[in-house]
């Protein structure tokens, strides 16, 4: 059985929303699910529940909180996008340390998993600490930076985290080439690193409420990748 609830994180800049999902029987770790660009969504709710059906506590923090928490439709781009352009690194760093330090639990036994904007985050936050495992799903701003982040290239050098990288070679915004780069640039951290494409994965590949680019195989297969990830680097 799995249980949810709404939570609040304290942050330097005020509550932050959040939704947790708990196994009943104590946790083989923690793990902070870091939202899309379309804020806290119901697939990200999901996710946490997914988590937690397998024995991790998941966190999901609001990182929109600072705008009202939205969580937009995802063919919404309008709203998204100011949203999106009032995040700051300085916003980012406050909030996941803020999520991270009101866990409550060993930094090697606590996870990080981000999707879209949320991938990008991700990494990141995996060079902030030094924490058990940190997996990003099609993160952008590789090349170019995102929020006043350098770009992941750079900060993929200075990984503290072991950290998985998941991509799709048919993401209209992240070329095959700059995934490459990321892939080496991490090679040189001084942590586990690994990236893995899928040839017929888009944008949000994962993602099943976007039919449109969804692909269930990649999703699976990301999703195990995922697990085995976590199973392999927290501690217990």
């Amino acid at each position: 059985m799995v249980s949810q609830r709404q939570i609040t994180i304290g942050t330097a800049d005020g509550p932050m929303p959040a939704y947790e999902s708990r196994p009943d029987a104590a946790p083989r770790g923690t793990v902070v699910v870091v939202q899309e660009a379309f804020g806290l969504t119901s697939h990200i709710e999901d996710v946490t529940r997914r988590l937690a059906a397998v024995g991790y506590r998941a966190v999901a923090p609001a990182l929109f909180h600072r705008q009202g928490s939205p969580a937009m439709a995802y063919d919404d781009f309008e709203k998204v996008m100011p949203v999106m352009a009032e995040l700051t690194a300085e916003g980012l760093r406050t909030d996941m340390l803020a999520t991270i330090d009101s866990l409550d639990a060993a930094p090697s036994s606590i996870g990080v998993i981000g999707f879209c904007m949320g991938g990008a985050v991700t990494l990141y936050a995996a060079t902030l600490r030094p924490l058990g495992a940190a997996v990003t799903f099609y993160g952008g701003g590789v090349a170019t930076g995102r929020f006043g982040l350098p770009p992941l290239i750079e900060l993929a050098t200075s990984l503290q985290t072991p950290w998985l990288g998941l991509y799709g070679d048919k993401d209209q915004g992240i070329p095959v080439e700059d995934v490459e780069r990321l892939r080496e640039a991490a090679a040189t951290a001084p942590v586990p690193t690994e990236i893995v494409r899928y040839p017929e994965g888009q944008h949000g590949f994962h993602c099943d409420d976007r039919p449109a680019v969804y692909d269930a195989d990649a999703a699976a297969d990301a999703w195990r990748r995922t697990l085995e990830w976590l199973d392999g680097h927290l501690a217990a």
